[in-house]
């Protein structure tokens, strides 16, 4: 009976997380929500100093209505994927490229369910790992990771730091720091590089990021 309630407890969470996100998208515009950046400068100069060619492929994982997507594809990149669980929050990035849209890879899908069918050279995460709260969350993130990233693959991860906020959107989340980021990936993945980043919300909140650039190097 155990197993069965923490089956229903996902359940529940992924259908809950899936509306919640899609509300927030429907009743506030993008550039209102406390994690909008107009310039996602750190995104950029990490994904940067991995010396990708133009034709990596990149994972956005929850970029949504975020405009790393143009800045990527600005800096000549031609091979974007772009995830998020809100079909809305895409939908924005869509009508914001106009024409650009059709040369993006648009997935709508929980990330811990997602199934790719292809390999990535760069895994981009601003603000959704510290969304995943339970063992389980994480490990199914982890399991998606060691799928979707090639060997030899980069990981770009934004998250709260320690001394950053304990919730987001009403919702919990959980802190970083590069320990516990190397806990929940596990030993096939190697620090690259370490930032602090203080971001400031459209209300004029600051929030104290943690950045985290990783290699994945077990084979």
């Amino acid at each position: 009976m155990l197993g069965y309630r923490f089956i229903c407890d996902d359940q529940q969470y992924k259908m809950n997380n899936g509306q919640h996100w899609q509300s927030v998208y429907r009743d506030r515009s993008a550039d209102e929500v406390s994690w909008y950046q107009s310039d996602p400068r750190v995104s950029l100069s990490l994904i940067r100093g991995c010396g990708l060619a133009p034709d990596a492929a990149l994972l956005d994982v929850g970029g949504g209505a975020s405009v790393l997507v143009e800045h990527l594809l600005q800096s000549g990149f031609c091979n974007v994927t772009v995830l998020d669980i809100a079909e809305e929050a895409l939908a924005v990035s869509r009508r914001r490229l106009g024409p650009e849209a059709d040369k993006v890879s648009w997935q709508v899908t929980d990330i811990t369910e997602f199934s790719p069918d292809r390999c990535y050279n760069l895994w981009h995460d601003r603000a959704v790992l510290h969304f995943l709260t339970s063992p389980r969350q994480r490990k199914a993130y982890r399991a998606v990771v060691e799928k979707a990233l090639q060997p030899g693959g980069h990981l770009v991860i934004g998250a709260f730091a320690k001394d950053g906020p304990t919730r987001c959107s009403g919702l919990e989340i959980v802190q970083y720091d590069a320990s516990r980021l190397l806990e929940v990936l596990g030993p096939q993945f190697v620090l690259r590089e370490e930032r602090k980043e203080e971001h400031l919300t459209p209300a004029g909140k600051s929030q104290e990021f943690a950045w985290f650039c990783l290699q994945r190097v077990d084979d």
